[in-house]
């Protein structure tokens, strides 16, 4: 029985630190100087992938695509992309919307891993975000799984525009909830990461600013304007991304999407690929015949899905930043 021990005790030492839960690691972040920070202060890479919109693919929002992208995948982050926009959507039919989110919300906190509720949006809806966001700040806030991002990607918003929206609905959000982490849109499909540099917020905490690119599309030019960015103090989180041309289609450069990991491992920026879903564009990462539960074998993942998969394994296979 003693050996027994001995070998379990030595089994437990040298388990991969992905066997660990990533909340239960990291805890409540929060965002020091530029950085992700876990709560006691040390750095934080988070990396993982959106769902795609809730109103067109449903079936993925559910507890077995959320443990499964944690589990086989090793994803430390899911985000789960609320329409406001096409059909069935937020502004037209709350109740579907909440019904989708809440399990996914509910399974990656029961997962321990973070969640992304993001307002998928492209044009601004004041009001509705700030009763939304109040909401999920008051029912799910008390947990540190939690990250709103309360603004996809702005078109046609200016960045003062922008500024006053989201001083609106962050200070709804610090109501219920003082500490996680508020990812902030900027103009022109969040491209302009230099005009928030120029002009940041004032007077909150642990308040972060997305960019988005899509590798085929968007090269040097932006991963410059983010890398100035971060120089000048301003914290970038990357809540969607993908290895295509901007439309979500066409040609896959694995070249530049390489460059674009390359970045943001060095400069220790959080990503999130898009998405799961199952369209017939090059962006989407499943096939029509993957199970809406999660379970997915190599053959319905569609090559940019599968190396998404890659990355996700390979630099999440220790959480230790």
């Amino acid at each position: 029985m003693k050996r027994i021990l001995v070998i379990l005790a030595w089994i437990a030492l040298f388990l991969p630190a992905n066997a660990m839960d990533p909340v239960k690691k990291w805890g409540q972040l929060q965002v020091i100087g530029n950085q992700l920070c876990s709560e006691n202060g040390s750095p934080v890479v988070l990396r993982g992938v959106s769902l795609g919109w809730h109103n067109l693919w449903p079936r993925f929002y559910n507890r077995q695509v959320v443990s499964w992208l944690k589990n086989d995948w090793n994803a430390t982050v899911v985000r789960a992309a609320m329409g406001i926009l096409i059909e069935d959507n937020y502004l037209d039919n709350p109740q579907f919307a909440l019904k989708c989110m809440k399990p996914v919300i509910e399974s990656a906190i029961s997962n321990g891993i973070y969640v992304i509720i993001d307002w998928h949006s492209h044009k601004l809806c004041t009001p509705q975000a700030v009763e939304f966001f109040g909401a999920m700040a008051h029912q799910y806030g008390k947990h540190p799984n939690i990250i709103y991002e309360i603004y996809n990607e702005p078109v046609n918003d200016s960045w003062e525009s922008l500024k006053a929206y989201a001083t609106q609905v962050i200070k709804e959000i610090r109501k219920y909830d003082k500490k996680n982490i508020v990812l902030v849109g900027c103009p022109h499909w969040d491209q302009d990461i230099d005009l928030v540099a120029k002009s940041p917020l004032k007077g909150f905490k642990n308040i972060m600013y997305t960019v988005h690119f899509y590798a085929a599309t968007h090269k040097d030019e932006l991963r410059n304007k983010v890398v100035d960015a971060i120089h000048q103090g301003i914290p970038v989180f990357i809540s969607e991304s993908g290895a295509t041309e901007a439309s979500g289609d066409g040609k896959i450069d694995y070249s530049e999407w390489q460059k674009w990991i390359d970045m943001e491992e060095a400069n220790r920026i959080s990503w999130i690929m898009w998405s799961i879903s199952d369209k017939n564009e090059s962006c989407s990462m499943l096939l029509p015949r993957a199970s809406s539960r999660g379970g997915w074998q190599e053959d319905v993942i569609k090559p940019y899905g599968r190396k998404t998969r890659e990355y996700l394994r390979q630099l999440n296979t220790v959480y230790n930043e």
